[in-house]
């Protein structure tokens, strides 16, 4: 992960996945089976960070995006001056984050608006309909996927 401008860049990886399969404890060689097997039919390539969080695809184009993103960015916004406002010092990491928040979003959303064909849109789970719309796009190479989050949109959780 790494963080660019008002962003966090996620390497991703495809990963195969197939059936599940239970391990009952019996032995596999007795029974006629190799447990070596190769990938299993009906196995399928996946993205590994959007599998592991059951992120779920959404569709945008230029307009229905501009629409979303300046809602987001509102809220944002707000989240960031309240954040601010409570440390009610002009020095504090709050202050500087919103601060720079305006013109860094506005650089991203033109980014992101002018290669909007090169973006996958994937949202949470629960779809709902003001979180956090996750960018997947791909490296210069064009094999290596990466998914871009809003760093102001997430929260710290420890596990």
């Amino acid at each position: 992960m790494k963080t660019v401008g008002m962003t966090y860049e996620v390497e991703c990886k495809m990963i195969t996945v197939g059936p599940t399969s239970v391990d009952t404890g019996a032995n596999a060689s007795a029974e006629g089976e190799d447990g070596d097997e190769a990938v299993e039919e009906g196995s399928s390539l996946v993205n590994n960070v959007i599998y592991s969080n059951r992120l779920q695809p959404t569709n945008f184009d230029k307009k229905s995006y501009t629409i979303y993103i300046k809602g987001y960015l509102k809220a944002i916004k707000a989240k960031l001056q309240e954040a601010a406002d409570k440390k009610n010092d002009p020095t504090s990491e709050e202050a500087k984050r919103f601060a720079a928040f305006e013109g860094e979003a506005m650089e991203f959303v033109k980014k992101v608006l002018k290669n909007i064909k090169d973006y996958d849109f994937y949202t949470g789970e629960s779809m709902n309909v003001d979180g956090m719309v996750v960018l997947l796009n791909y490296r210069e190479d064009g094999v290596t996927p990466f998914l871009t989050f809003f760093r102001d949109g997430l929260t710290e959780m420890k596990v």
